[in-house]
């Protein structure tokens, strides 16, 4: 998609067109948050560093995609003069979101009771790993270490080997970016029916602790073990496991349900009792049994097998080959970005569906053009920017 130029507004097709966000730039969590909110159509601004932090994966700005669909200007909070810009903007938002440590934002000037004064409706995100208050707020963590304190990480692996490394979806993408989003928007349907703002505390740790509720009240129950590698759902059951393939590829097979678990013991031409999976004595054998068939084929050949059929088997397939699979074309899962193959925008609304996703923007392209959309005169810009307060980076 071609780039739209210098102060191109996001688009407002989706259901949060006419949703103003001011985003203060942070790493993961707080991007992803803002994409989500970009993505359904919300104007979101990002406020950049005037000198790059040195923090983060490091990323050229075209395949920064968690800072796609919005325009970006840079400004030194630690500035007086560059904080009464952040303050002008936040005046003109819906919802602004932050993702430093405890206490940062206040001694910007930026923090909530300041924004909150300015325009009492705001809706104010704020997006950690540990939360706002208790005994770990200013602890410095990555995703890691929060899904690690809340059972997560734990429940995770073999029986005897250590819990694996996983990649940062739990903790900073679905227990933060998602609950951040999810959040914000229902503090502003309810600041809009009141007219009275909210300040949202969304820490990592404590979505993590609520994506566990499930196997929380297992537990409880009596119906999941603490032992790592001994649960249905943690890949000790062997019909709920991952399986070598004949070209050193790996199928899935997830039939916990009879029906769909017969099924795929018939077109694998495997002699085993299918009502017999309740049996845990019987796992070893079930599992020697399945190793040897999925051995047997090819990744392809399984999949000529089992697509036809309610299997609940699925092949394991990398990125590229994932953006490649048919359901994915046909769904649209995927499309070119500036040049960038990404995933599309979710979930999808019939009436009111987002637009495709702009390019991300470097960091403080759009300076000029936001402060002209505040109401700076061009002489303001340019003593601002004399003053390295603000910074028209590209």
């Amino acid at each position: 998609m071609a780039d739209q130029g210098e102060g191109a507004q996001s688009q407002h097709n989706g259901p949060l067109g006419g949703v103003r966000v001011v985003e203060f730039a942070g790493i993961g969590s707080a991007p992803m948050a803002c994409m989500l909110l970009a993505d359904l159509g919300a104007d979101v601004i990002k406020v950049d560093r005037v000198t790059p932090s040195g923090i983060g994966i490091p990323m050229p700005p075209e395949h920064d995609t968690l800072s796609r669909s919005r325009r970006s200007i840079a400004l030194d909070l630690k500035s007086k003069e560059g904080g009464d810009v952040a303050l002008r903007l936040v005046q003109e938002a819906d919802i602004v979101v932050e993702g430093f440590r405890p206490g940062v934002a206040e001694r910007l000037g930026i923090g909530p009771d300041k924004c909150l004064e300015l325009k009492p409706d705001l809706v104010y995100g704020r997006l950690t790993g540990w939360g706002q208050d208790g005994p770990l707020a200013q602890r410095a963590g990555h995703d890691l270490n929060y899904i690690a304190v809340t059972g997560a990480l734990h429940a995770m692996g073999q029986a005897g080997d250590p819990p694996p490394v996983p990649l940062m979806l739990v903790g900073d993408f679905a227990g933060g970016a998602l609950y951040t989003a999810f959040g914000v928007v229902a503090a502003l349907s309810r600041a809009r029916q009141t007219g009275v703002g909210d300040v949202v505390d969304a820490a990592m740790s404590d979505g993590v602790a609520l994506l566990c509720s499930v196997f929380c009240v297992m537990w409880g129950a009596g119906a999941w073990s603490l032992e790592r590698g001994t649960n249905i759902l943690d890949g000790s059951a062997p019909h709920y496991s991952v399986y070598k393939t004949k070209d050193d590829r790996f199928y899935t097979i997830g039939a916990l349900e009879e029906k769909f678990f017969k099924q795929t013991l018939d077109a694998l031409k495997i002699d085993f009792p299918s009502d017999a999976l309740s049996d845990k004595s019987r796992w070893p054998e079930l599992r020697t049994l399945l190793t040897e068939a999925f051995g047997r084929h090819t990744q392809a050949e399984l999949q000529t097998l089992l697509d036809p059929i309610d299997s609940c088997c699925a092949p394991v397939l990398d990125f590229e080959q994932a953006r490649a699979h048919p359901h994915a074309q046909v769904r649209g899962t995927y499309a070119s970005v500036g040049g960038q193959s990404q995933p599309m925008p979710v979930p999808r609304f019939r009436h009111h569906p987002a637009d495709m996703p702009r390019p991300p923007r470097a960091p403080g392209a759009d300076t000029r053009a936001i402060m002209r959309d505040a109401g700076y005169e061009e002489k303001e810009i340019e003593t601002l920017i004399s003053q390295g307060a603000v910074a028209q980076m590209a």
